[in-house]
């Protein structure tokens, strides 16, 4: 007889690896503020989801993108107060439920989240930089496991074309600014990386919709990392993607609006027969999970 499949939903597996990087990054080097300020982080961000999407949809929610915002908050933030913590999950939530055009949300919610903590309370809150350390090890076996699961969730092209332009770009820095090559290329292992390579960069609802478009922005977000380091912008990766990933969107959205409506425009009535109703045509809007 033969035996069944053991097959894990794909919602799971983003859950699955940023929970294993936070428990690999605890246990190994003490990785977060405290836990407390974690769960604080991760339970505003599904009290938000919850409140948001029964208000604007009425149903309810699949909890696996609020999960990882408020992981991906809980890891990245550090600040002494609690509040910064609850507010940046309730931010990123926020955000994908407002800020919408034709029913898409534009910015990776976390990275919307800690941009705007970082730029309006900067004197409270950071962001984790060397605090876990590059450690070869725990880094290898991340990147693995990163590496299958972005790979079986179709965006690994995403993450490697992010990766190579980061070693390019990093040879640019170096003969710029006189830095070796080493100290240039360094902060790529570190454990905000991590998320913002397998999480943020990668998000399917905020990414455009073409194979070679996705690969074409992850380019330019390293691109545009490296001019903001060049200038000594310390938060350069997160707010390279704050930048460069609306954008992006907001041009795909808007491209694929006027071909939407050819396909929705009836066909013209042919030997004086009735023009039929369009009964098949979607609405391009919310989905029923709230994303």
């Amino acid at each position: 007889m033969k035996m069944p499949r053991l097959r894990i939903d794909d919602r799971y597996l983003a859950p699955i690896l940023i929970t294993v990087i936070l428990l690999g990054g605890q246990l190994s080097f003490g990785l977060l503020e405290s836990a407390t300020k974690t769960a604080l982080a991760i339970g505003a961000a599904i009290a938000m989801e919850l409140a948001l999407t029964r208000v604007y949809t009425g149903t309810w929610p699949h909890l696996a993108s609020s999960y990882i915002s408020g992981i991906s908050v809980g890891i990245l933030v550090r600040s002494p107060a609690l509040w910064p913590y609850a507010l940046c999950s309730m931010l990123s939530i926020t955000s994908k439920h407002v800020l919408r055009v034709r029913g898409k949300h534009l910015w990776n919610p976390s990275n919307f989240g800690i941009c705007a903590m970082l730029f309006l309370a900067s004197d409270t809150v950071a962001s984790l930089s060397i605090h876990w350390g590059n450690n070869l090890w725990p880094m290898l076996v991340i990147w693995i496991l990163g590496l299958t699961i972005i790979w079986r969730l179709k965006r690994l092209h995403v993450t490697l074309t992010y990766v190579v332009s980061f070693v390019l770009f990093s040879f640019v820095r170096s003969v710029v600014t006189g830095h070796p090559w080493l100290s240039e290329i360094a902060p790529i292992t570190g454990p905000m990386y991590q998320l913002y390579v397998f999480f943020m960069i990668t998000d399917p609802k905020t990414s455009v919709t073409s194979r070679r478009g996705q690969m074409l922005v992850a380019f330019l977000v390293a691109l545009a990392e490296m001019v903001l380091r060049l200038n000594q912008v310390v938060h350069a990766p997160y707010y390279a993607l704050f930048i460069v990933g609306p954008v992006a969107k907001l041009i795909d959205v808007l491209a694929a609006a006027p071909a939407s409506r050819a396909v929705a425009a009836p066909r013209p009535a042919s030997s004086g027969a009735p023009v039929a109703p369009v009964a098949a045509l979607r609405v391009v809007g919310r989905r029923p999970d709230g994303r």
